[in-house]
């Protein structure tokens, strides 16, 4: 594990969960309020806390790591914009879209965490290029 991939994981770490807050505890707040039979209480969330810290490290760290290893001597932003769709094609679409079959969530409300989740992976792909953008340049050069 080199210095560039930990300062990338803790970027993204602080970007995910930053974006996270913004998304579910601003944006939606006031959907998932009319939904409280479907959530933990707010003093129940701050009991599990720490799994919600620890699936982001788990997450930005993955994260961090597949862009890494897939970077290429090509312009970064393109990379970037790219690998965020790829992941949230892979993670937010289909996962809000499983929740939406199998808990009795407003379509709208789906619909709405899609939208956003998919806006921050691809800010997230951005970030995660820009740490990267020399990576591709020095891969050419060696090859």
């Amino acid at each position: 594990m080199n210095k560039k991939l930990i300062v990338a994981w803790i970027v993204i770490f602080v970007a995910w969960l930053m974006g996270s807050f913004v998304i579910h505890g601003v944006l939606l707040r006031p959907d998932y309020m009319q939904l409280t039979s479907l959530f933990r209480s707010d003093g129940d969330q701050q009991q599990y806390f720490p799994f919600m810290i620890l699936a982001h490290v788990i997450l930005s760290g993955a994260f961090a790591w597949i862009y890494a290893r897939g970077a290429e001597a090509k312009p970064w932003l393109a990379q970037g914009l790219r690998y965020g769709v790829a992941v949230a094609l892979l993670t937010s679409v289909p996962t809000y879209m499983i929740y939406f079959v199998v808990q009795p969530m407003p379509g709208n409300v789906v619909v709405k965490q899609i939208v956003f989740d998919s806006a921050l992976m691809i800010i997230l792909g951005t970030i995660a290029a820009w740490l990267y953008r020399d990576a591709g340049k020095a891969a050419s050069i060696r090859a």
